[in-house]
């Protein structure tokens, strides 16, 4: 198998600039080749790309960019913009276009030996050279709709691979099940519309990341000796992405609010070179899919819920559980955790118990919906459901309600499995790269592989996951992720027997491991709950669950609550602006009415849909090649080359050490490395023929011809907080290096 390190993927890039041409100029991990996108900004109102499909060396890229700059001298030759790691894509509002790329980035693991990145931060570049053209364009508007795009926080929870497809289960990445699909434009894919743009004009996704948005931890632990890691994965759909009361319910396409498939991995560790044991369970949650909202209210924390029954077939739930069965499998286990409340005849009722009852409404359109459902199928192929009233059972005790969902958890599993298999490392990755290149195959061999090899790159499979647990209550917030620890408590017993790991003699919430699973889910509650309602998820539930529900964790509830409340009434409108910007759900256009100036009517129907027709709503594209060479003139026995030699600062002191002799990060954004200017070494080049092939192959001609500019190279980031060993950063990815 190709090392990962020698695979033909752009990891780190340097933006150049000419008065009519931005040059992006990427390199592989190892240094070995360069290649080149050039990008027009002559043309403020189109994006004009030239992909050069030639792999530079060292010596020939550093005489490219010479001849750049000499004919460029002129206007101050080319000049490096920034340093890089990824575009994120191109997007316009009602002026120029803008580049957004990835500045920073940290790794926060690794999976079968694929490195994992998230995003640090992110940079808007305008494209067209400045002119009065430009200034104009620069209207109240156009500033609006640019504090819109960034209000999506890219540097918080955006994550990506360079050689996984983080968007897919490792299940559906082992068993290559996904192959031959545009990955870019799948539901997990946040960055779709951004790079819908050059993927059109390239065919290939060679110079793009696809960001996956919602939530990422991996610890490595050592139990009685056994050493395993363990991965829980979040990501959120774009399909009707959107903000607490602004997204509930489903779609006329079936895409419900708040979806988000959880992910949790166990990892066994091998010597370098041996087969990989790992096991994944795949579990969802998302709003009750019926046609339902509430309009929030200043005076009315808990806004009575509006039923819409237009639809008395249930064609839109009926959409939303066929997508499930084709993603996961047939058989789709729900564990709906609203509450029952009072009967819906009871007309009058204390104001305290409102909450109550209008859930209740849900509740019983719900169980209609299922049984309307499974009428009209097989017995086989019937929605399981089990609706269970977490509050009612929570107020006769937290550890009986919690039994109650392990319960159920462990009769799921039992049900729909989990996945268990044994890969290679940096499985899949050859299957990456056909892919970046639309399955043009680019990989090439000296010779054919042996049999004995072509078994040692292939993954054993002994069990996979054929259906999926969907959870939810009224937001699929704070009760969901109890529901989730759960059900992710119960699998990871089972995960570690299947893997042999016999160290931990009981998995239970109240054992080291239980309570490590237990903060991953709060932080990943956390993180949900702050991207769909703006607050960190309530702690009541967990915080009985560890016996401290005290006091001050109750008044901090009353915070969480009260800020949740104040953020869903008063931004709520912009954030969801703000997503519909940045997934294009609106356009746009001169002359049209802003997005903030339309009725609420008119914004209702854009956000009742998932898949607007893109090529409608944006600009032509084209692929430019009018740049003419115009190095004809020029004395190629007097330029110089430059070799590039490589160094490497040392990691920057980020850890210390804890108190059982481990370590711990004490950055956000975990390490960072600065990258040192490159020493030059300069030589004359002695051969003009070779000189004149290089130049001549593509159309390039135009920063002087400094090296990769200043750049922060990433290192580990990873959280190790597991409190009964920790290991260090160095030997967490020793083997990746």
């Amino acid at each position: 198998m190709l090392k990962l390190v020698d695979l033909p993927v752009l990891h780190k890039f340097t933006l150049y600039r000419t008065r009519t041409n931005y040059y992006l100029i990427g390199r592989d991990e190892k240094k070995t080749f360069w290649r080149i996108l050039k990008i027009d900004r002559t043309e403020p109102n189109e994006l004009n790309l030239f992909e050069d499909p030639t792999r530079y060396t060292h010596d020939e890229i550093t005489q490219l960019k010479k001849w750049i700059s000499r004919g460029n001298q002129k206007y101050g030759g080319l000049r490096a913009e920034t340093t890089c790691y990824g575009l994120i894509g191109f997007v316009k509002f009602l002026g120029p276009y803008y580049m957004l790329v990835i500045k920073r980035r940290k790794k926060v693991g690794e999976i079968c030996g694929h490195t994992v990145y998230g995003v640090v931060e992110s940079q808007m570049i305008m494209i067209p050279y400045p002119s009065r053209k430009t200034i104009d364009a620069d209207s109240s508007a156009e500033r609006k709709y640019k504090k819109l795009l960034n209000m999506v926080d890219l540097s918080k929870d955006f994550y990506f691979s360079y050689t996984y497809h983080l968007m897919y289960s490792l299940q559906k990445n082992i068993c290559n099940t996904e192959r031959g699909r545009n990955h870019d434009e799948t539901m997990f894919v946040w960055n779709e519309y951004l790079t819908h743009g050059i993927r059109r004009i390239l065919q290939n996704t060679v110079w793009t990341v696809a960001l996956v948005y919602g939530f990422f931890q991996q610890t490595k632990c050592l139990v009685s000796d056994e050493q395993f890691i363990l991965t829980v994965i979040a990501r959120r759909s774009r399909h009707y992405a959107g903000t607490r009361y602004l997204r509930r319910g489903v779609n006329e396409e079936g895409s419900v609010a708040n979806e988000v498939e959880t992910e949790q991995i166990v990892t066994k560790e091998v010597p370098e070179g041996q087969k990989i044991p790992i096991t994944s369970v795949v579990q969802m949650r998302g709003s009750i899919p019926l046609f339902w909202s509430q309009k929030p209210s200043v005076f009315n924390p808990q806004p009575n819920i509006i039923l819409n029954n237009k639809d008395r077939s249930y064609v839109a739930t009926q959409l939303h559980f066929e997508n499930l069965k084709q993603r996961y499998g047939k058989l789709i286990i729900i564990l709906n955790l609203l509450k029952v409340g009072f009967p819906r005849q009871v007309k009058f009722y204390p104001l305290h118990l409102a909450g109550k009852h209008r859930e209740n409404i849900l509740r019983e359109e719900f169980e209609k919906a299922i049984l309307f459902i499974n009428g009209g199928t097989r017995r086989e192929n019937h929605l399981k459901a089990n609706h269970f009233d977490l509050n009612k059972h929570y107020k006769s005790g937290a550890d009986r309600a919690f039994e109650l969902l392990c319960a159920d958890g462990k009769e799921a599993l039992e049900s729909i499995n989990l996945f268990f298999g044994e890969a290679p490392s940096g499985i899949g990755a050859d299957g990456v790269i056909n892919d970046i290149f639309f399955n043009s195959p680019i990989l090439n061999r000296d010779e054919e592989a042996t049999s004995s090899k072509q078994e040692a790159l292939k993954a054993n499979i002994f069990m996979r996951q054929t259906g999926v647990f969907r959870s939810n209550c009224i937001d699929c917030l704070d009760r969901t992720n109890v529901a989730q620890l759960a059900h992710g408590l119960v699998a990871l017993a089972h995960q570690l027997q299947k893997l042999g790991i016999r160290g931990p003699p009981i998995v239970d919430k109240n054992t080291p491991l239980g309570k490590k699973l237990m903060e991953v889910y709060e932080n990943m509650g956390d993180a949900i709950a702050m991207q769909y309602a703006g607050s960190d998820a309530h702690i009541k539930m967990f915080s009985a669950l560890r016996g401290d529900w005290n006091i001050v964790k109750k008044n901090r509830d009353k915070i969480i609550a009260l800020r949740r409340h104040l953020y869903n009434t008063f931004q709520d409108s912009e954030k969801q602006n703000a997503i519909n910007v940045f997934l294009g759900k609106f356009k746009p256009q001169l002359g049209k009415p802003a997005l903030w100036e339309l009725r609420s009517d008119q914004q209702n129907t854009m956000r009742n849909s998932s898949n607007l027709n893109i090529n409608n709503l944006r600009p032509n594209h084209s692929r430019s090649f009018s740049d003419n060479l115009i190095l004809g003139s020029l004395d190629l026995k007097e330029l110089v080359q430059e070799n590039h030699q490589p160094s490497r600062a040392g990691l920057n002191s980020g850890w210390e050490t804890t108190s059982n002799g481990g370590w711990e990060t004490t950055s956000e954004v975990g390490f960072c490395e600065e990258e040192p200017s490159s020493s030059r070494v300069h030589s004359v080049i002695r051969d003009e023929d070779n000189l004149r092939r290089i130049g001549s192959r593509q159309m390039f001609l135009e920063v002087d011809s400094t090296s990769d500019s200043h750049g922060l190279e990433d290192a580990p980031g990873l959280s190790h907080s597991y409190n009964a060993t920790f290991i260090t950063a160095e030997e967490m990815f020793e083997r990746c290096r």
